[in-house]
């Protein structure tokens, strides 16, 4: 079984880290327990040449240091289509260098692609795939964080209402959505339309570090080459695509409407009842992804297709540990818990999914075992987040005070 995270960014991107390269994607990988890294920002010129002078073809794929790449990039396109102005984002998979080159090529007939590592284009998704697939089929391009009010391509501020809205007659290419870490599959199994396409999760990852990095992920029992994992998505092979790690979708930054500056937030039925105007300012409220659900969906909840593909919801050991000590992911704390488990137990995902309480106990006190299985059982309260804003873990860390610590 290997582990994939395609969407993720490089130091070239903006509002990313500055430590986002390939030692460091390598180097938190094997700590997450991930095999196979997208490279984001292939058509980025400088991160483009490092990938050129130091990634390694090998069986179908490309490696660094022990862990497989495939080459991936997200790009922004801001356009009017239906009358209404678009912005949505879209994750590009290419199988070699010399195919990027050729993305790269049409890109910059479109636009500058040497200032940011995701770029901003102003011509269509219809355009986008039309030119892609000209030139050649194997290219996957699947738009990113779906339900983003933002940039995705239903969200709530500037996307569409369907795929064969967006793309119209070139919906034929598009294989999968990837959900976002406001949505999870269970959501999005809610519309009848997204039966035959695949729900793929990633990380879309700003730094490397793990609580970052394979947040969101998808198992496949596959040889890690790109035809391979490409194939699986594609065909939705339930034998070769196992299942995806989900973030749950409360703790995502979109999950409920709301309004940041007020520090305001409400389900959508609230939202309904306020005309979707903040209470406190007298603003709109930013439409979040539960919402938006709502109004798309033919389903009831609790609905599962036939042919879906299972996934298992995790909050990233990092900020359990942070929550169970009262610290943050990065503080020294937490890391010497975090360092003691990964040493006994060889990465986080094996930490997170399999390894008993009694095990669990002989490398960290009783507490953090605890938590470990309740976020496996799902069973950690979250405050769902809204309108920018990340959900928050609610533990309960001093029972008979019955006190609530927040992070």
């Amino acid at each position: 079984m290997h582990f994939v995270d395609l969407h993720i960014h490089s130091k070239y991107s903006r509002a990313t880290s500055k430590d986002l390269d390939l030692e460091n994607l390598a180097r938190y990988a094997k700590m997450k327990g991930l095999d196979v890294l997208g490279t984001g920002d292939f058509s980025h010129p400088q991160w483009n040449q490092e990938l050129r002078q130091r990634l390694v073809e090998a069986d179908g794929i490309y490696e660094y240091n022990g862990i497989k790449f495939i080459l991936s990039n997200e790009i922004s396109l801001v356009y009017t289509q239906g009358g209404k102005g678009r912005r949505i984002h879209h994750l590009i998979l290419s199988p070699t260098l010399e195919i990027a080159d050729q993305i790269n090529e049409f890109l910059k007939s479109k636009g500058r692609v040497d200032y940011d590592g995701r770029p901003i284009f102003g011509f269509s998704s219809i355009e986008l795939v039309e030119r892609l697939m000209g030139i050649s089929k194997d290219i996957m391009v699947i738009p990113a964080h779906a339900w983003t009010p933002w940039f995705g391509i239903f969200g709530s501020m500037s996307g569409f209402d369907s795929l064969e809205e967006c793309f119209q007659e070139k919906t034929k290419h598009i294989h999968a959505i990837e959900t976002g870490l406001s949505s999870n599959p269970e959501m999005n199994w809610r519309l009848s339309s997204l039966d035959n396409i695949s729900l793929v999760s990633f990380s879309d990852a700003h730094s490397a570090y793990p609580w970052r990095l394979g947040r969101e992920c998808c198992a496949f029992d596959c040889k890690p080459t790109y035809n391979e994992i490409t194939g699986a998505i594609k065909e939705k092979d339930k034998k070769k695509f196992l299942f995806t790690i989900e973030f749950f979708p409360e703790e995502g930054k979109y999950h409920f409407d709301g309004h940041r500056n007020c520090n305001f937030s409400c389900e959508p039925q609230e939202a309904k009842k306020l005309n979707n105007i903040c209470p406190r300012c007298g603003n709109k409220l930013t439409i979040g992804v539960l919402n938006r659900v709502e109004e798309l969906a033919d389903r009831e909840e609790d609905f599962v297709p036939e042919n879906s593909i299972p996934f298992k919801s995790l909050i990233p050991l990092s900020e359990l540990i942070a929550a169970a000590l009262g610290t943050t992911p990065y503080s020294k704390g937490t890391w010497e818990v975090y360092s003691r488990l990964i040493d006994r137990f060889k990465n986080e995902f094996n930490v997170a999914l399999n390894v008993s309480k009694e095990d669990l106990e002989k490398v960290v006190d009783r507490r953090i075992a605890e938590i470990i299985l309740k976020n496996r059982e799902g069973q950690i309260e979250i405050k769902p987040g809204y309108d920018g804003v990340y959900g928050k873990i609610m533990l309960d860390v001093d029972k008979e005070n019955n006190l609530k610590r927040f992070i």
